[in-house]
């Protein structure tokens, strides 16, 4: 699998690759080119070459191509999700919901290009007019997890395309199967070439590249807070901007009034989906202590006829994690838990029978009377492991939810309109859930968090925008003469 530059298949490089394996069954479905810096050179100068064309596009003709996108994804939409659960491991009902949400992205941005709205505003001069526009920043870098290896590329690469900007992609080593067959939707399309470069390799060759090159003016990154760390602090060096969506540890508050029922179903999703792998997964039950026995022993029931297997097959409800090392510190901090003294309830083994023995199969893991201050607590897994906290009022359950570094997404499940309100002015994460779990965001909003899971920027909704375009003032003074603002009107 070689990178896609300048609207070509290049075999330039180091000549090196790497297996991709399917988690489900650990056979080799492909090998992904491990790219030089060189091949990110050569993908810039040709981002760079076509950006001062693009950027003179029409931003409504822009979206044109963003439309023809969005169709074309919705002719192969099965095509892609088959695609998506073989590389990733998620289950086929969720790959599907995954390239919808791409395509959903695609229409969305591209009504954008005739809402690409600035601002007039009155001068404080006679004879002088005032605006503000949205303009195209240049080359942009999106580097994007194996999670969503579909889904989080178009929040990036869509609002960059419609701003006027022309972008390199950099995909996760695990998951380049879905950034080959983008690329060739965008051949389909006819996306000018150059605008749209997919540069496949390591995050220490390839990413830092990237980050390091000057011509690349923005940086969009989404993975772990440790990385995005070292992101934002090289590409702090070299002043681009640096757009980060990082961790999360994310709670779901079930209150003593709350629909007992739905609240199980929402956690069982928010926790268990994706095997537990989304960065607003629920790894955190946060519980009054008047339903704290109800939720629990609901929880064990319906974690038992969850099936668990591979994604192709539609009666799975829970696929494979993404590799061994990945199995590895889900068991790792199984362990932690119960040096910590909490009560495992269920699951907490790698499954190894019969045909799971050939993948990366965790167990559905359940832990009960966890400290909130402790390890378990406090720091993410990427699992599909559940931690019941309990808590005496709905103040003390807010403190639990916030004492975590992250602050991507929670939830609240409660009928009193009270304690919601008062929950989701709060709650410091981005995002707030009522009366269902942490998973489940739309394009149309703003998607990203709080302290350790961002830094002040976010993915989808108008708000992307703001990631690929500078703002730009312009005076028009038509009076024929000098006029100083704050000076001859004073």
């Amino acid at each position: 699998m070689n990178n896609y530059i300048n609207g070509k298949w290049q075999e330039i490089g180091t000549g090196h690759y790497t297996a991709v394996l399917n988690p489900a069954t650990g056979e080799e479905i492909a090998q992904v080119r491990l790219s030089s810096t060189k091949d990110v050179d050569t993908a810039v100068s040709a981002a760079k070459r076509a950006q001062k064309e693009w950027a003179l596009v029409p931003a409504p003709k822009r979206a044109d191509y963003l439309y023809e996108i969005g169709r074309v994804m919705k002719e192969k939409k099965e095509h892609l999700a088959r695609v998506l659960t073989t590389e990733m491991g998620k289950v086929i009902e969720e790959a599907r919901g995954e390239v919808q949400e791409g395509i959903d992205m695609a229409f969305y941005m591209a009504g954008e290009g005739r809402r690409m709205f600035g601002e007039t505003v009155p001068s404080e001069l006679q004879d002088k007019f005032a605006m503000s526009v949205r303009a195209p920043i240049g080359v942009v870098g999106l580097i994007t997890p194996w999670n969503f290896p579909v889904a989080i590329a178009t929040w990036k690469s869509f609002p960059a395309i419609v701003a006027g900007n022309t972008f390199i992609w950099k995909p996760a080593t695990e998951t380049p199967l879905m950034a080959f067959e983008m690329a060739k939707v965008f051949d389909e399309v006819g996306l000018p070439k150059g605008v749209a470069n997919i540069v496949f390799g390591a995050g220490a060759e390839v990413g830092t590249a990237l980050i390091e090159h000057p011509d690349v003016r923005v940086i969009s990154f989404t993975g772990s807070t440790e990385t995005g760390r070292h992101v934002a602090e090289t590409g702090g060096r070299h002043l681009k901007k640096v757009s980060l969506e990082m961790g999360g540890k994310n709670a779901v508050i079930v209150m003593e009034d709350a629909d007992i029922e739905l609240a199980v179903e929402g956690i069982l999703w928010s926790a268990f989906g994706t095997a537990g792998q989304r960065c607003t997964a629920c790894s955190r039950v946060i519980v009054h202590k008047d339903v704290k026995a109800e939720l629990e022993q609901k929880l064990l029931k319906a974690m038992k006829p969850l099936t668990i297997g591979n994604g192709l097959d539609e009666s799975v409800k829970i696929g494979p994690v993404i590799n061994q090392k990945a199995l590895e510190k889900i068991a790792s901090y199984v362990e932690i838990g119960k040096q910590e003294g909490a009560k495992l309830l269920a699951g907490g083994e790698i499954l190894k029978e019969g045909v799971l023995s050939k993948g990366h199969y965790y167990a559905p893991t359940l832990f009960s009377d966890v400290r909130w201050d402790s390890r378990l607590a406090q720091e993410e897994i990427f699992g599909p492991v559940i931690s019941l906290i309990e808590v005496e009022s709905l103040e003390e359950a807010i403190d639990v939810n916030n004492s975590v570094v992250y602050g991507l997404s929670s939830s609240i499940f409660s009928k009193d309109i009270n304690k919601v309100f008062q929950a989701q002015r709060d709650l410091d994460t981005g995002i707030v859930y009522v009366n269902a779990g942490t998973t489940g965001a739309e394009i149309h909003l703003p998607f990203g968090g709080t302290k350790g899971t961002g830094n002040g920027h976010r993915d989808s909704g108008v708000a992307a925008l703001d990631v690929f375009t500078e703002w730009k003032s312009i005076y028009v003074d038509f009076s024929g003469k000098l006029q100083r603002a704050q000076i001859d009107n004073s």
